[in-house]
């Protein structure tokens, strides 16, 4: 049987690597690949010092980068795809229409609404940063809003459909995980969701009118310098369109991503006259280029390509590598175990579920890890408890799927800052619905709202209570 950490040992480690992160990212300022790299050889040294095998810590290393090799997959071609985008008018013609409809003051509350829908309809906050998303930061740099409060609007819309839509992978797990109908888990979400959602618009209503704006003679030669270098039409968003209907009708994701290319590279060709060959090739490898005169355009439409993606990439590999390690020689099931033992408060028992999905993102960086162990771990806690599992698939929503995107290193968190070239630590001030969410899954445990029982325990109570009755009456008659 492979070696385990202990308890002890792996809170020492937890502590270790959590001073080594915080002075690496926040005092040294250092990108956080490097620091990432030298936790998992501290963990590695201390298992194979405590007697775990290097067997073991490489099998943890192959299984922790296998896991994110589609995300890895994924991230580079929504680079080559948002390249494509560029050079076939699909988001320069989203852009100039932007322009025309969307005002600085309202841009925050638009954004969000717009990414709720799509992501809603296609079940994917990936596709929903890479399409619309893009377009509407390039739509942001136009109009001279912050970004931060931009990009933290796109991400909160974008992960509302990823936690809330049935199409969804990781509603589609939470509920699995935790053995619960999949539209029961979505109704019991709305006692988290719908307040943190009202919360979140109420903030952007207020901080997108004061966030600034360009003048309309910078609008205007902006949207110049897009109709003299673009043809402008409504063909070009065909390829979209396509992307969120396929990714609607549930089709893998990266079939749907490379038929994107395809549909690009053609609206290229025909609408933008892009045909030679190393032009096109040069595009999806390094992104696209233009020289428009025009500063904001030149700053919005130069981006893309597969190159783009491979800081987040690697950022990814290591993390992982380091999630797969820590995994392996039970660092993350010692800690997990013995914080459950002997719970049995409601709110405990929320609280350590919320607590144990954010300790692991950001341990791990890995989505569907903090979901999946929290999920195998507290299951049968909650049934002990006369629980409902619906309260575990909540809080495993809340703060395995809605945390990622917060964390630097996380998959969700390195793909949405490269792809909308805003860095987590800027937007995530702003991302309202995803720290909100998790803080009411909390309070509701502890005030007992929203909380719902096993059936089989309400049964119960139902029956002691027709007892109790049925003793009255007889107690009475006597």
């Amino acid at each position: 049987m492979p070696k385990k950490l202990n308890f002890s040992t792996s809170l020492i480690l937890l502590f270790a690597v959590i001073a080594l992160m915080i002075y690496s990212l926040l005092i040294l300022k250092l990108e956080p690949h490097i620091p990432i790299v030298m936790a998992a050889v501290l963990v590695a040294v201390v298992a194979f010092v405590k007697g775990c095998s290097w067997k073991q810590i490489e099998q943890g290393l192959t299984k922790g980068i296998a896991s994110g090799v589609v995300p890895m997959i994924i991230l580079s071609l929504v680079g080559m795809l948002i390249g494509v985008w560029m050079m076939s008018g699909t988001v320069p013609t989203l852009l100039y229409y932007g322009f025309q409809v969307i005002s600085p003051e309202w841009f925050a509350v638009s954004a969000l609404t717009l990414t709720i829908i799509v992501s809603s309809f296609s079940g994917s906050s990936f596709t929903t940063i890479g399409t619309v998303g893009v377009a509407l930061i390039g739509i942001a740099i136009g109009l001279d809003i912050n970004l931060g409060i931009a990009a933290g609007a796109i991400v909160c819309g974008a992960c509302f459909g990823d936690k809330m839509s049935p199409l969804s992978d990781t509603t589609n797990f939470a509920s699995s995980v935790s053995s619960v109908d999949i539209f029961d888990h979505i109704r019991h979400l709305m006692w988290t969701t719908v307040p943190a959602l009202i919360i979140t618009y109420v903030v952007f209503f207020f901080i997108g009118r004061e966030s600034g704006g360009a003048s309309i003679e910078q609008i205007t030669a902006a949207n110049q310098a897009l109709q003299s270098s673009f043809s402008i039409s409504w063909l070009t968003l065909l390829s979209p369109l396509l992307v969120v209907v396929l990714a609607y009708r549930r089709m893998p994701t990266i079939p749907v991503i490379i038929i994107g290319l395809i549909s690009g590279l053609l609206t290229a060709a025909l609408l933008q006259g892009a045909v030679n060959p190393a032009n096109l090739m040069n595009t999806i490898q390094n992104g696209f280029t233009l020289e428009s005169g025009n500063e904001i355009i030149d700053g919005i439409v130069n981006r893309g390509g597969f190159q783009s993606m491979m800081w987040s990439v690697s950022l990814i590999f290591v993390a992982l590598a380091f999630g797969g390690v820590i995994q392996e020689v039970g660092l993350l099931q010692s800690l997990i175990e013995k914080t459950v033992a002997g719970i049995k408060n409601t709110g405990a028992i929320v609280s350590q579920t919320v607590a144990a999905s954010i300790g692991i993102n950001l341990l791990t960086g890995e989505q569907y890890l903090s979901i999946l162990l929290p999920g195998q771990t507290f299951k049968p806690v909650y049934e002990q408890a006369g629980l409902s599992r619906l309260n575990l698939s909540r809080a495993l929503e809340d703060a395995g799927t809605l945390i990622n995107p917060l964390i630097p290193w996380g998959v969700s968190g390195a793909f949405f800052a490269s792809t909308l070239g805003v860095p987590v630590l800027t937007y995530l001030p702003y991302a309202i619905l995803l720290y909100l969410c998790p803080i009411f899954s909390i309070l509701l445990a502890f005030t007992g709202i929203g909380i719902k029982k096993e059936l089989a325990t309400l049964e119960a109570v139902s029956l002691d209570q027709q007892k109790m009755n049925d003793s009255s009456n007889n107690s009475s008659v006597i």
